[in-house]
């Protein structure tokens, strides 16, 4: 599974970051966030895809950040519609579609971004747009009727390593596409802890 680092905000940190090589860094332009993007991005290897990550934001805007920062990948984190995420494809960078789960959740609303985005993001619910620190229940994705891959969020951190490992071995994770860490490694929203993401990509590799 690759590995998506999100939630970055200072430049020596996303340097620091950069150097573990994930596959994936996410930029958040919600200025709601405590993680609220608002800088330059550092000159990182050609392997880290750019994200930046949007709630229900602009069109125009987001067109913007993709030519300023040059991102090669969006996520959406708000109620764009399929029509929305349509329209960012004349881009041609990933889009990234995001859903929150509790305990439960109806598949169907998949449906209509089929075909349209290139990955869903399967994150917790809770009163923030991500960053809330805490797992959904992973049995859910049993029920997972699509062949789109995924990634899989929502307060990820040490804990998880072994269960993250049983997750591999079961069919419900044959479309998990990458993991998708933030909050569990912060020093201070938007501050990552370089030792600790180390050894958890390490630990999650052997």
């Amino acid at each position: 599974m690759k590995l998506k680092v999100c939630g970055m905000k200072y430049q020596d940190n996303m340097q620091a970051v950069g150097r573990l090589q994930p596959d994936y860094m996410g930029f958040i332009f919600y200025d709601k966030s405590p993680r609220f993007f608002d800088t330059e991005i550092p000159k990182l290897t050609e392997t880290i895809t750019k994200t930046g990550v949007f709630v229900d934001a602009d069109l125009d805007e987001v067109f913007q950040m993709i030519e300023k920062h040059d991102l090669k990948a969006i996520q959406l984190h708000g109620i764009e519609s399929a029509e929305y995420c349509n329209t960012l494809k004349t881009s041609h960078i990933e889009i990234i579609k995001v859903f929150s789960i509790r305990n439960e959740f109806n598949f169907d609303v998949l449906q209509p971004y089929e075909g349209i985005v290139d990955y869903f993001l399967f994150d917790t619910k809770g009163e923030l747009p991500g960053g809330n620190g805490y797992t959904f229940d992973w049995n859910v994705l049993k029920d997972y009727p699509s062949t789109t891959s995924y990634f899989l969020s929502g307060g990820i951190g040490f804990d998880e390593v072994e269960k993250l490992k049983e997750f591999q071995e079961d069919p419900a994770s044959k479309y998990c596409y990458a993991i998708d860490v933030n909050s569990k490694f912060e020093i201070e929203p938007g501050l990552k802890n370089i030792n600790e993401l180390e050894k958890f990509k390490h630990d999650l590799q052997h």
